[in-house]
């Protein structure tokens, strides 16, 4: 089954432009402009979710938790859904024409009593979080530092911001950090002054990388360049939400934190298992969010299956079995790593070149876990690992150019609270059966076309 689905994948790579001659000028060229993608295997495609249906292991889906997998979700949604029938189902309107009431109004200040903050906006993604806070916070004056890597959906937020001064750091670097709020400061006269503001803006767990942004130390560096306190935080708690903190708080409160971050956004689609997502805040953000950016003033508030479907998550958040979910999310995790750690084949693809794991350096060292694994391989490996992966009944992820730079291709790996240590063994001997395979090709010496391949990728990349 899963050499049907990824069968299907590889025939979808196959160029369409040339077959297009006498199609309309119109879809033409944007077929020829998806041929770029097709040509490196790079075209994005829906795929069959093989571990929906008991056919894989699910290593893919942000399911951290595994509210959706476990059907404790739908469980509890249906149960908040029975509770509310008078609740229509659309809002039939924006939050600020008509299309307010009550019910999102009661969940947004049960989500602001569970974090401890003043206000709770839900919006519609947490990508539209990120776009709504960054179009409707920086004022004219004011600058935006971030870091390198920040999601998509914070990079084309700035795009859509008022500040005219945006800088970038490297990535988790404090010294580089400290080194923009400075070139901020002294550029920026009315910044020095304290009349304009420095937005910082991190992520909490790094969706391509599985690392955690260094937030203490980041804090500290803002306070001794920024002593007027004018520089403050958005953190994105897309991935760490849920999964960590007491309660499943976050990682802004799992590092007590609260009081020195101004903005947190999140998701709903991840370790809720649902879908939408908040913005964490106080008054004052939360309104001029409202009056301020297009993201939220033209669209329909979110309707009641959404929000039934986040208080659902939020009722489930503080069980016994969510903390030990949370519990065993730790421990497989660190499983892995050890067993990464000490396996002679993945030590050997390392020095090779062929594989790494470079969150297994120094795990021990970390308080806590990301659900996050990342195994970086050469170009193209990435997806001959999925692929073996496949076979043997378990869904990654390889993620690749344009996802990523150029030859930095890597398997992401999202350990769940249901899952078993025999799952996570059986895991780290197939990546290390296809790393020994990977070692023999290389060993062989120059090789291309079909002997290049790896067994799992013929099956599916040479199949008619």
């Amino acid at each position: 089954m899963t050499s049907n689905v990824w069968g299907q994948w590889a025939a979808s790579q196959k160029p369409r432009g040339p077959t297009m001659r006498e199609a309309a000028v119109f879809y033409r060229n944007l077929e020829e402009a998806l041929d770029v993608r097709r040509r490196d295997n790079g075209l994005y495609v829906p795929m069959k979710n093989t571990w929906i249906e008991g056919l894989s292991i699910d290593f893919c889906s942000n399911d951290s938790l595994s509210f959706g997998g476990s059907g404790r979700l739908r469980k509890a949604f249906d149960e908040e859904m029975g509770q509310n029938p008078q609740v229509q189902l659309g809002s039939c309107g924006s939050r600020l024409l008509e299309g307010n009431y009550r019910y999102i109004e009661s969940v947004e200040e049960e989500i602001a009593r569970y974090h401890g903050v003043e206000a709770a906006l839900i919006v519609g993604s947490g990508a539209i979080s990120n776009y709504a806070v960054l179009e409707a916070v920086p004022r004219p004056g004011d600058a935006i530092i971030y870091d390198e890597l920040v999601h998509g959906s914070i990079v084309d937020g700035i795009a859509r911001s008022l500040a005219g001064t945006r800088v970038s750091f490297a990535h988790n670097d404090v010294e580089a950090f400290r080194d923009a709020l400075i070139q901020v400061q002294d550029s920026q006269p009315l910044i020095k002054q304290g009349k304009k503001c420095a937005l910082i803006v991190v992520e909490s767990f790094y969706s391509m990388d599985g690392d955690m942004a260094p937030l203490r130390e980041l804090v500290q560096a803002a306070k001794e360049v920024f002593p007027r306190g004018n520089a403050q935080f958005v953190v994105d708690e897309a991935h760490s939400m849920g999964v960590v903190g007491e309660g499943g708080r976050g990682f802004v409160a799992a590092l007590k934190l609260d009081s020195e971050i101004a903005i947190r956004t999140q998701t709903f689609s991840k370790a809720f298992g649902s879908i939408g997502g908040c913005i964490l805040c106080n008054h004052t953000v939360k309104t001029a969010v409202m009056n301020f950016s297009r993201s939220v003033i033209f669209t329909a508030a979110r309707p009641l299956q959404e929000i039934a479907a986040i208080r659902a998550g939020y009722k489930l958040m503080a069980q016994v079995e969510t903390d030990e979910g949370r519990a065993n999310i730790q421990c497989m995790v660190k499983r892995f790593f050890a067993a990464a750690e000490a396996h002679p084949v993945l030590q050997e693809a390392e020095r090779s070149g062929v594989m790494s794991v470079p969150l297994a350096e120094d795990w021990q060292d970390r308080a806590f876990q990301t659900q996050l694994i990342f195994v970086w391989t050469r170009e193209h490996y990435g997806r001959y690992l999925c692929f073996h992966l496949a076979e043997k009944s378990i869904s990654a992820f390889a993620v690749t150019f344009p996802v990523v730079p150029k030859g930095s291709s890597r398997v992401r790996i999202v350990v769940h609270a249901n899952q078993t240590a025999a799952q996570i063994d059986a895991l780290v001997l197939h990546i290390s059966e296809w790393a020994q395979e990977m070692i023999q090709i290389e060993k062989t010496g120059p090789v291309s076309g079909y002997e290049s391949l790896p067994w799992a990728a013929r099956k599916i990349l040479c199949t008619e």
